[in-house]
């Protein structure tokens, strides 16, 4: 491929212009050199950059995608040459939200990579936006209503929500009967989970409210639930064994988060997917259909 090529999916995998020279043996000067020299020849900005920080424009996210088709290509065709042919291998970088893949996807790697030694996984949890393109993430585990356009989505299972309280909380302070109930209790939310978007008796409705304790972790408000601070919506796959065990009771039985939530695998679209990509997408299909093991 040409050097220039590997220098700019070199660029976007180090995160800057300096950490891809370190990578390269090279200058930080002329990266930047090599890099104006490429979108001079391909007539557009690859990369808005400033002493900060680093981002694809729209044209380098295209060619980022591409170059990542054909690079899976050729690794896929050396294989065949090699006498690997139809073997998932090589590298696999998957993100996924922090506790959904510390929960449900961290325990099964295992399984996975017994099936495909040959694969080089990596595993990023984190509960800010991933940028696969940017990140040089191959694909990614989102929960969501929607998928944005330019990325290919595979839906795996639903995500329903309820609202749920300790037996302790409920002791102290009640249960409420109705939606309207819950002004008079403490909710508990991560920052940008309120308001509630609830599907009751009587249809869709919002519920604006204000979490008890402010926190920008979901998993801790997870955890204020069952310590008997408040009320939570919370999704089946992540308190599914606390409402079994009953340190957790589901409270408005009839009343669940809004039921366009779906959890996807997600990748930047390709001519063909490779067999790992493919291979890792079947897999996740499988472990969380037709129906999720947390229903």
């Amino acid at each position: 491929m040409d050097p220039d090529y590997d220098l700019f999916m070199a660029i976007v995998t180090s995160g800057s212009l300096s950490a891809a020279g370190r990578r390269l043996n090279t200058s930080p000067a002329m990266v930047s050199k090599r890099l104006s020299r490429l979108e001079e020849r391909l007539g557009t900005r690859l990369l808005h950059r400033s002493t900060r920080k680093m981002a694809l424009t729209a044209q380098g996210q295209r060619l980022h995608a591409d170059l990542q088709t054909i690079m899976t290509a050729l690794r896929e065709a050396e294989s065949r040459v090699q006498g690997a042919a139809d073997e998932p291998s090589g590298p696999l970088r998957v993100s996924a939200p922090t506790s959904f893949g510390r929960m449900h996807l961290a325990p099964h790697i295992g399984a996975f990579l017994e099936s495909y030694p040959a694969i080089d996984f990596t595993l990023h949890l984190s509960d800010e936006f991933v940028d696969l393109f940017a990140d040089g993430i191959d694909v990614a585990i989102r929960i969501a209503p929607e998928i944005p356009r330019g990325l290919t989505a595979h839906r795996l299972a639903r995500s329903e929500r309820v609202l749920c309280a300790s037996p302790h909380y409920i002791a102290a302070r009640g249960e409420p009967k109705s939606i309207p109930d819950l002004a008079k209790h403490r909710l508990l939310a991560a920052t940008g989970q309120l308001p509630w978007r609830l599907t009751g008796p009587t249809g869709p409705t919002t519920w604006e409210g204000i979490s008890h304790v402010h926190t920008n972790s979901s998993e801790v408000a997870r955890e204020l639930a069952i310590g008997g601070i408040g009320i939570a919506l919370r999704s089946l796959w992540d308190v599914n064994r606390e409402l079994e065990a009953g340190t957790l009771r589901r409270i408005l039985p009839d009343v669940t988060g809004s039921s366009d939530i779906a959890i996807y695998a997600v990748h930047p679209p390709m001519p063909t997917a490779s067999l790992t990509l493919t291979a890792f997408i079947d897999f996740l299909a499988k472990l969380y259909g037709p129906v999720p093991p947390w229903e």
